[in-house]
């Protein structure tokens, strides 16, 4: 995320009571979500990445060099990394979120960015 110039959190907790692996917020107030997908065992056992979309004006899945990517869906972005980086082998399609939408993430993401600092 940091290299595609966004900047990343981890481990989110979503409106909806989820949590994404990844967000990140754009230069320009984008917010991208990143669904990490160890194995297939792992992305066979959770279904639930249609959830996410209702937060993001993005999508990828990333997942390992050897993961089998043909099983997975075609509408989310796709970035394959191993521990040394990663890259984007699939762009994500991009829908706008609804500017009252935008504006409380943005909000909640810049208040949790602010406590993980340790400062209150």
């Amino acid at each position: 995320m940091i290299a595609m110039g966004y900047a990343p959190l981890l481990e989110v907790g979503l409106p909806n009571g989820r949590r994404a692996d990844v967000m990140a917020l754009g230069p320009k107030g984008q917010i991208v979500v990143c669904e990490v997908k160890s194995s297939l065992e792992d992305f066979r056992a959770d279904r639930k990445w249609g959830e996410y979309l209702p937060y993001c004006d993005a999508f990828y899945f990333a997942v390992p060099p050897e993961f089998p990517t043909d099983v997975l869906p075609g509408e989310p972005g796709l970035i394959v990394a191993d521990g040394f980086g990663g890259a984007v082998a699939r762009p994500a399609r991009q829908a706008a979120l609804a500017p009252a939408r935008r504006k409380a993430l943005t909000v909640a993401f810049a208040r949790l960015a602010a406590w993980r600092t340790g400062e209150p």
